[in-house]
């Protein structure tokens, strides 16, 4: 059975007699004592959130799952549609299923669906992705003495800190686990 160190973002854990979705994850590591692991996971019945620590050590039991890719089609309302690659079938997740993933949805996106018992209850975001920024002020020279960043936003209406140089129109990579600019295309 694995540790407790396998928890991460996007896994499903069998806890407490249900199935949870890992949606964040941070890994402690104290100057005095045990390490741990504190978890804010999804049930996947009931959608509630639950806030979790986990010693070190400590044995969790991963849910049986499968991993099938899809393609994002639309949304409808606080429904988004999607179709399996492989069979063509297509399937639909509220909101709450999506969570912060909406934030790097378009129509074409390819992505993987999380299936407990053959029902989708989740995607997988690929952890990099390209998007084109629509809107960027401009950033002016001696603005900072370092680096510097400015706020900008992408094809999806997702805002990104980015550096100073980047310009309306052109194509950025960022990380969709955490938000943050990775490079230029």
């Amino acid at each position: 059975m694995p540790s407790t160190t396998s928890i991460k973002k996007g896994i499903a854990i069998n806890h407490k007699g249900q199935s949870w979705i890992i949606i964040e994850d941070t890994h402690v590591h104290p100057s005095r004592g045990s390490a741990f692991t504190r978890a804010k996971m999804r049930n996947l019945k009931t959608g509630q959130v639950l806030e979790e620590t986990f010693r070190s050590g400590e044995s969790v039991e991963l849910a049986d799952t499968a991993r099938n890719k899809c393609q994002f089609l639309y949304k409808d309302g606080n429904q988004y549609h999607f179709m399996e690659d492989d069979t063509y079938d297509q399937f639909h997740l509220d909101e709450t299923s999506i969570g912060d993933n909406k934030k790097y949805l378009l129509e074409g996106t390819s992505c993987y669906a999380l299936h407990i018992d053959g029902n989708p209850v989740s995607i997988q975001l690929p952890p990099k992705m390209e998007f084109k920024v629509t809107q960027s002020p401009p950033g002016v020279k001696g603005d900072t003495a370092t680096g510097g960043s400015k706020e900008c936003t992408i094809e999806t209406g997702t805002k990104i800190k980015v550096p100073l140089f980047i310009k309306e129109g052109e194509i950025i990579i960022v990380n969709t686990e955490t938000g943050d600019y990775v490079s230029k295309a």
